[in-house]
């Protein structure tokens, strides 16, 4: 086989390079991210991870299946590279997801979760895997090599697509920032192909380290040292966890296997010949034998096992569709002493010897192997296996999906690979989400940890929607301001407060004409025969009148007074309509009677950071009216701050009593449609996820968020949510029976387990609990 892949590969000059620069194996790179080195063009493509530890065995075989199906797929005249990256994540990085606002006073608290993310990074285990394809070719020149790649990612999209992987190509820049990182390098990449070129600086000069240095069995980067190490001996029987096993050692390494796939014919050929061989050596040791009068001997168990060996090898050429493939695994770590790397190759090593795979340093090929494992393209050793698809795809570089956005807030640690979760819910199609739970499973916890990550982390503001009044405490202490709305409260809200500036698309006063002919719906919805359970045609021409006449001197500059209900209602009956003054009539117990709450100039800071409506004491008569006004204000908020170039995160507790008032439901589903484009991120809070699919408001919602925060579900509920979301058997485990503060996210096309163990003796604790002993202890 060895012969066979010298004259599949083309003999290179051996150049000894006097710079660090010449080291790079790279010639030039074009604008969309292709290399070429001497006649070989290379690309590379990086592919997400899926949840294939946690799947199910049946889901774990149809991955492996589909996994095999990506092999067969790569072409014959290319060489493929798969590549895992263990990238540190820095604290630097956190710090900068997390950098704190200046303004605020929360100094008390940024501090706890400062202290909290160190903790936690401390604990964890600091990596993340990056994952990437390289496809290498042998063309002519660039217009062919990007005719070629072009089809070759063509195909690896709709084969990655089948296990539910996105693959991206991977741009100049992020091809030379993954070197300029290997490499050492220190702050944010800041490459630009056009500059340098106008410069006549070479792209080299911006990723090399300022020193390389090749040992006999070491390299001293810089002032770091690194390995390359090489599988020399496989297992009769490969574990499919050996590439998971070793990534899993927290250390910055990469680890690649080049795979070169042989044409079925051409290998077929290649196998008959060995075939052949080793029966023309069978046969010649039985005749000598029998020279010998032997004819009894039984041919040797090296021999026969070798025969078996080579026959079953073509029956999976020819029968079971495998293809012959030449296979190369290097692996490279990095230390910051030799004393440290040596006891890092050690353990490598014995991760190793666990499967008993045999991993070997390289001997004077440093220089050959550290260009053989990177993913610049060319193969620079002979450490070749023969493999069939079956046995390269049990070097499976799949393991559990990862959420480490920039900007993301911290909702806790991934149980997996012990990695933080930051989300940014921002990068997503829409922001919108669902926080589902039994009582007591950690919903409110886990929307008031949020609140305060947005609070401190970032410049968004916060509206929350409080059916049990238990977020007043934390709003408060966050120098929020709350609105309780009830017959009774002494905080008023104007329904006829219009943000005029907040409007740049739509008539204010059109949109108000709209929110008031609700109004009158709802409250004529049980009315007489007349009304037939809502507004009619003439009462909707009405209103509309009355809307543009009670707006006339505010907007014309005659008065700095937002009209009220009550001017509105002396309006209705200044027309000459008798349908006036029955409209006028039925508005009368809210606008100047014992209900009058919205009837009043607002008393309260609406345009407050941080609002936080409490309608725990919204009694029945009100909670209709009640609920389209404060909706409505919401509304204006948002298109406000649209206007302002800023997020508004809008949080409903026990979304549920909203769907069952139809115009709040109705409200709720435009706005999970339409928030998107006004930067608005909703979030509902509800116990049981069969409520929302019984209801059609509620299911369109859900169709409509990109993010969910499964927390302990009832059986039921996990049974809708398994069929909804394809979730395995393994990963329903972290929803079942689960603590408080655990369960599993779903971000876009991601769905991750996650475990928030919140410090109790902290100030945030205290604040965020819903515990009645906590408070308890709180007030004692």
């Amino acid at each position: 086989m060895f012969n066979f892949l010298k004259r599949r590969r083309k003999k290179e000059k051996r150049k000894i390079p006097k710079t660090v620069q010449q080291s790079i194996p790279v010639d030039v790179i074009y604008k969309d991210g292709i290399m070429r080195a001497g006649h070989l063009f290379s690309k590379t493509w990086k592919f997400s991870d899926i949840n294939y530890e946690v799947a199910s065995q049946s889901d774990q075989t149809d991955m492996f299946l589909a996994h095999g199906a990506i092999l067969n797929g790569l072409p014959t005249d290319a060489t493929a590279k798969i590549s895992v990256y263990n990238r540190e994540l820095h604290h630097e990085i956190i710090r900068k997801m997390t950098a704190p606002v200046k303004d605020g006073g929360y100094a008390v608290y940024t501090k706890e979760l400062e202290e909290l993310l160190g903790d936690k990074m401390a604990e964890s285990n600091n990596i993340v895997h990056d994952k990437y394809v390289t496809i290498t070719a042998e063309k002519r020149n660039i217009q062919e090599a990007r005719t070629y790649f072009a089809r070759v990612g063509s195909d690896l999209t709709a084969d990655f697509a089948k296990l539910s992987s996105q693959i991206t190509e991977v741009g100049y820049k992020e091809r030379l920032r993954l070197f300029y990182e290997f490499f050492g390098g220190v702050g944010e990449f800041t490459y630009d192909l056009r500059k340098a070129m106008a410069k006549g600086a070479h792209f080299k000069d911006y990723i090399a380290p300022d020193s390389i240095e090749f040992k006999k069995d070491y390299i001293k980067i810089g002032d770091k040292f690194a390995r390359v190490l090489f599988l020399k001996e496989y297992p009769s029987f490969l574990k499919d966890d050996l590439l998971s096993q070793l990534t899993d050692f927290s250390r910055k390494m990469m680890v690649s296997i080049d795979i070169q796939p042989i044409p079925t014919d051409e290998a077929v050929k290649e196998v008959q010949k060995k075939l052949l061989a080793i029966e023309t050596d069978i046969t010649k040791w039985q005749q000598k034998q029998n020279m010998n009068n032997n004819f009894s001997a039984t041919i040797p168990y090296e021999m026969e096992q070798m025969c078996s060996e080579i026959k079953e090898f073509m029956d999976d050429l020819t029968t079971r569709d495998q293809r012959m493939m030449f296979v190369t695994m290097t692996l490279v770590h990095t230390a910051d002493t030799l004393e440290e790397l040596n006891n890092d190759t050690e353990t490598i090593m014995s991760i190793g010897r666990k499967d008993l795979c045999n991993l070997s340093i390289l001997k004077f090929q440093q220089e050959d192997g550290l260009n053989t494992v990177l993913p610049y393209g060319p193969i620079r050793i002979d450490a070749i296996r023969t493999l069939t698809t079956e046995s390269t795809s049990a070097l499976i570089p799949y393991k559990t999906q990862e959420i480490v956005d920039a900007g993301g807030l911290y909702y806790g640690i991934n149980p997996i690979s012990h990695n933080l979760i930051m989300c940014n819910r921002k990068h997503l199609l829409n922001g919108n989400g669902f926080i589902l739970g039994v009582s007591g499973g950690g919903k409110s916890f886990a929307a008031k940890m949020e609140i305060v990550m947005t609070a401190l982390f970032t410049m968004d503001d916060i509206i929350i929607v409080d059916p049990e009044g238990e977020y007043k405490n934390l709003v408060i202490n966050l120098g929020g301001q709350v609105v309780k709305l009830s017959a009774s409260s002494e905080n008023h809200i104007n329904a006829m407060d219009i943000s005029e500036e907040g409007i740049s698309d739509d008539n204010p006063i059109s949109i108000k004409s709209e929110f008031l002919i609700s109004l009158f719906d709802q409250l004529l919805k049980n009315g007489d025969a007349r009304f037939g359970g809502g507004v009619g045609a003439k009462d909707r021409s009405i209103i509309d009148r009355c809307t543009i006449n009670v707006y006339t001197d505010y907007f014309n500059g005659k008065t700095d007074v937002m009209p009220t209900l009550a001017d509105f209602r002396n309006e209705l009956m200044a027309q000459p309509e008798q349908e006036a003054h029955d409209l006028a009539l039925s508005l009368e117990l809210f606008a100047t009677g014992s209900l009058d709450a919205f009837a009043h100039q607002s008393n309260v800071d609406v345009n407050n950071r941080i609002v936080c409506y409490d309608i725990l004491e919204l009694g029945d008569q009100m909670k209709s009216i009640g609920l389209l006004i404060m909706l409505d204000n919401i509304m204006n908020r948002v298109m406000l701050n649209r206007k302002k170039g800023k997020h508004t995160r809008v949080y409903i507790d026990e979304a549920h009593l909203f769907f069952k008032n139809p115009y709040s439901a109705e409200f709720l589903l435009k706005a999970w449609k339409r928030f998107r484009k006004y930067g608005g991120l909703l979030t509902g809070l509800t116990q049981n996820i069969e409520d929302c699919l019984r209801n059609d408001t509620a299911r369109g919602m859900l169709a409509n968020s990109e993010f969910l925060l499964m927390l302990n579900q009832a059986p039921s509920d996990r049974i809708e949510l398994s069929q909804l979301l394809g979730i395995s058997a393994a990963q329903m485990s972290y929803i079942t029976n689960a603590p408080a503060g655990h369960g599993l996210m779903k971000v876009g096309g991601s769905i991750v387990p996650f475990a928030n163990d919140f410090p109790t003796d902290t100030q945030l604790y205290k604040l965020m609990s819903t515990r009645l002993s906590d408070n308890a202890m709180d007030a004692a």
